[in-house]
């Protein structure tokens, strides 16, 4: 059992502190996660907590057919593409235009501390969105193939080529950019 089910099942029995395990835990990656997805870093943290208050006060059921992260990010994603849809009533503006209404703490900025990650993170924004995604399950949130197929409800195979076109497609503008990698 991992450390976020064991945390939810203990919250499910009455301990409200453990929910506070579970977004201590997941917020700062579930946040850049949601960013690949809606572009907007305000956008991304509103979604989070929706994530959260669902948990909360919906209290859904984990049957674990997946491991906890899967799902709960499958609800995050769920929760994103929905907003996305009744996103027209609001002015679309850039991840840097809302790093000014960002709380003191930016997220961001701890996570992506030096100019090479800084670099990966903006050439990430540019390639196709599904592209950032997958990228963003699998290598930096370290999900499995399969887990990334269920939280973006796409095959295996599905994956596997977004994956290799998304590589591809990130090695073309980072090599635009003048950017020196290790390997890709």
């Amino acid at each position: 059992m991992s450390n976020g089910e064991s945390s939810y099942r203990r919250f499910l029995a009455g301990e409200k502190d453990a929910i506070v395990e579970i977004v201590s835990e997941y917020s700062h990656g579930l946040i850049l996660f949601l960013n690949s997805i809606t572009k907007s870093t305000y956008m991304s943290e509103e979604i989070a907590e929706d994530t959260f208050c669902k948990l909360l006060i919906e209290k859904p059921e984990y049957k674990g057919k997946s491991s906890f992260k899967t799902w709960l990010y499958t609800i995050a994603r769920n929760l994103a593409l929905r907003s996305l849809k009744h996103r027209n009533r609001f002015v679309d503006s850039s991840v840097d235009e809302m790093q000014e209404l960002s709380d003191e703490e930016d997220i961001e900025k701890d996570y992506l501390k030096s100019e090479q990650k800084r670099q990966l993170h903006k050439a990430l924004g540019k390639i196709n969105a599904e592209y950032s995604q997958v990228l963003y399950l699998t290598y930096f949130e370290g999900f499995s193939n399969s887990e990334a197929a269920t939280i973006m409800k796409k095959s295996n195979k599905q994956i596997e080529n977004l994956i290799y076109r998304a590589k591809a497609a990130l090695k073309k503008d980072l090599e635009r950019e003048g950017f020196v990698y290790e390997k890709l």
